[in-house]
């Protein structure tokens, strides 16, 4: 059986993927501040501030004693804060830089540090459409997403030739979900649908080495370019 480890997970596409990967015969770890909140998913919920380097081995070290090092690994984790540029808090943009930027560091340090000694692993990353274009009242977010992708380009060029898998997903629109008062307005198919999103990850996980894509883009139908 093959093991997954969701950093950052939540009732969204951590869900959606975690319910695929279960049905897909994986065991899955779901790490995240809050995981009571997981408690529906058949997961290994483990609580982790992904911003703590402390934290982060913590919960690798519960998975490896449990299952041995994860096969997958998946970023997904963010924070953002808005506003004008003179009036942003520098406290905000710090966290914002730390939980989209600095904490996948982290989480992909942990992993590769595992991975390499038994040459095989995927690493994947979440970014958004941030990741590739920066909107006004929104550049802390840009700045994260931007060294996220980063990250993920340079540790590509690093570890792929060690079969190790990185991948980085730009999510260029709003994912739906329950409640969200976005998918009346933007209609049926103005939003990414979380399950199909999981899809797209299992497949890109699934590749032959000798065709791995670094970066998926991908985008709902009706969204505005």
């Amino acid at each position: 059986m093959e093991t997954a480890l969701i950093v950052g997970a939540g009732s969204g596409l951590s869900a959606s993927l975690a319910r695929l990967l279960a049905g897909e015969n994986f065991r899955v770890a779901l790490a995240a501040r809050n995981p009571d909140k997981l408690s529906s998913l058949q997961a290994l919920a483990l609580r982790c501030d992904a911003t703590d380097a402390a934290q982060v081995e913590d919960t690798f070290a519960a998975v490896e004693k449990m299952w041995g090092v994860p096969d997958l690994v998946v970023y997904n984790a963010s924070f953002r804060t808005r506003g004008p540029f003179t009036e942003l808090k520098h406290d905000d943009v710090r966290k914002t830089l730390e939980v989209s930027a600095f904490a996948g560091f982290l989480v992909a340090q942990a992993a590769a540090k595992r991975m390499l000694p038994r040459g095989s692993g995927a690493i994947f990353f979440t970014g958004a459409s941030a990741s590739v274009k920066g909107y006004a009242q929104s550049a802390p977010f840009a700045m994260g997403k931007f060294a996220l992708r980063g990250l993920a380009q340079s540790l590509a060029r690093e570890l792929s030739p060690k079969n190790i898998h990185v991948a980085h997903f730009v999510i260029d629109g709003g994912i739906r979900a329950g409640g969200d008062s976005r998918a009346a307005e933007r209609g049926e198919d103005g939003m990414l649908l979380p399950e199909e999103i999981a899809r797209s990850y299992l497949q890109v996980y699934r590749q032959h080495r000798s065709a791995w894509s670094w970066e998926l883009e991908l985008r709902p139908w009706l969204e505005k370019f």
